[in-house]
């Protein structure tokens, strides 16, 4: 294998101009409301998963990982707004040998405190209907009626019987406060007020034998950009010759909630093996049971006990939403990667390339199946790049530990094709546009820069996909200025007062 930043064969033809050509999984988005079960479900719909060297200068020897949940959160949604589910369980899960089983889990679970705030009304007691009594400033003010909290479980081995820590921050507290979301302005009293707010909850935290990283969960400005309503709309866009940014960024005016920690990579790499793989998912309990009269207090709607279940996963973006069948969404997002066995006809014959032929009859699809191409490029990483030296093929994110991160100024969105070896799909960045690198692997780029003679060995050739050189584009497009520069990277959320 290759590592380092000295680029592969294919990464040189593509400078060469053999086509704009891209790599990576059959996708086109992110993974919103992708599967029934996740639309009643909406606290634990993972949407995003970043993995990468962080670039933030001096954190070089670090990897982010930021897993979103809750899509779609309009700013001014009140009283409430957007908690983390108590009754569930958030987990980044690491494999750091390539045989797709977890290595090491950071587990997250989460609890909400009701201070019982009341005024006296007419000689009474009453409690109030709001998230917050007056302004905000500091970790858990006195003005904040509703304390979010949550704690960090590592674990090494199995997800569930393997040996766990509970992680610390420097003073040896265990349970970390989440910051309210951004309510608005008059609240943190400043359009920049909730900025310095949210950035009093970027906590240090030791790991037990690798050093000390930091978390922060918190609601941020919906990361993702994509023309998804025009997509969903039997692509309703011109992908042939849209502009870069063309059309209108459908997640622009949303906010997520994040939960994003930032550690030494002695802590998931494994001793000569640099590539590591992650993945995000939810878990809950699996009984639950209304109460007809909930008593007083926060989350006694139900009484939910049992084993976990999970039930959402991601790690490449919207493999869910547009790759896995519409009957066996909820069954991928229960998967492990260990029995993505049963998925494999969905990457070797995969339906997105026939639909965008039948929408438009001059992007042919490849016909070269099965579709060898996609299961090294999705299922395995690319050789030379970030795939593991013992790869079990299964579905996740990929990372080559040992190729340096790229300074914020010199990213390039298209990651690895475009001459950029620290991005997609070696990990993933905020601002790298997987939506046109996706669309361009689904319809052949890798055959039609392979070459007669197979030079990537990726079991195809240029005459199997007549569309593989097409540069296919949702017209929307951002950069890694568009993102803040340091940890946590995603923006501010938008206030609600907006």
């Amino acid at each position: 294998m290759q590592f380092g930043n000295k680029k592969p064969l294919w990464a040189a033809a593509l400078a060469s101009g053999a086509a704009l050509a891209m790599l990576s999984m059959p996708a086109a988005a992110s993974s919103h409301r992708e599967a029934p079960f996740l639309t009643n479900a909406p606290k634990v719909d993972g949407t995003d998963f970043y993995m990468f060297r962080s670039y933030a200068p001096g954190r070089e020897g670090f990897v982010t990982m930021i897993a979103n949940f809750i899509p779609f959160q309009d700013p001014q949604g009140g009283p409430n707004f957007y908690q983390f589910d108590n009754n569930a369980l958030y987990e980044i899960h690491v494999d750091n040998n390539g045989d797709a089983k977890e290595d090491i889990s950071f587990q997250f679970r989460f609890k909400s405190t009701s201070k019982r705030t009341a005024l006296t009304v007419g000689g009474k007691q009453v409690l109030i209907p709001l998230i917050n009594s007056s302004t905000i400033s500091g970790v858990n003010p006195g003005s904040l009626n509703v304390r979010e909290t949550y704690t960090i479980d590592m674990v090494k081995g199995d997800r569930r019987a393997g040996a766990r820590t509970r992680l610390a921050g420097a003073s040896g507290v265990t349970e970390f406060d989440k910051p309210v979301d951004n309510i608005g302005d008059k609240t943190f009293g400043s359009a920049t007020g909730y900025e310095t707010y949210a950035n009093q909850h970027i906590y240090d935290v030791a790991i037990p034998g690798c050093g000390t990283g930091r978390v922060f969960v918190g609601q941020r400005k919906e990361s993702f950009y994509i023309a998804v309503g025009k997509i969903f709309d039997l692509v309703n866009l011109n992908p042939l010759g849209a502009e870069v940014n063309g059309n209108k960024n459908d997640l622009e005016n949303k906010n997520v909630s994040a939960i994003a920690i930032e550690v030494p990579i002695a802590c998931v790499a494994a001793a000569g093996e640099p590539v590591i793989g992650a993945y995000a998912t939810a878990s809950m309990r699996q009984g639950r049971l209304l109460n007809p009269t909930p008593a007083s207090g926060i989350n006694n709607a139900t009484k939910e006990g049992g084993a976990w279940t999970q039930v959402s996963r991601l790690g490449m973006p919207l493999v869910n939403e547009v790759i896995i069948g519409m009957d066996l969404k909820d069954r991928f997002n229960s998967s492990k990667p260990q029995n993505d066995g049963q998925f494999i006809d969905f990457v070797t014959n995969p339906t997105l390339p026939a639909i965008i032929e039948t929408l438009f009859p001059s992007a042919k699809a490849p016909t070269n199946f099965p579709r060898n191409d996609l299961v090294t490029a999705f299922l395995k990483g690319i050789p030379g790049v970030n795939q593991p030296k013992n790869v079990v093929a299964s579905e996740m994110l990929r990372l080559n530990t040992s190729i340096a991160p790229t300074a914020l100024a010199a990213q390039n969105a298209m990651g690895v094709a475009g001459g950029d070896n620290a991005g997609f799909p070696n990990g993933r960045r905020p601002a790298d546009d997987v939506t046109d690198i996706a669309l361009r692997v689904s319809m052949g780029a890798l055959c039609a820069l392979t070459g007669a003679n197979d030079a990537l060995g990726v079991g195809c050739k240029p005459s199997d996909a007549p569309a593989g050189g097409l540069a296919l584009t949702d017209g929307v497009r951002k950069t890694a200025a568009s993102y803040k520069p340091a940890f946590p990277y995603l923006n501010t959320p938008l206030p609600g007062n907006q």
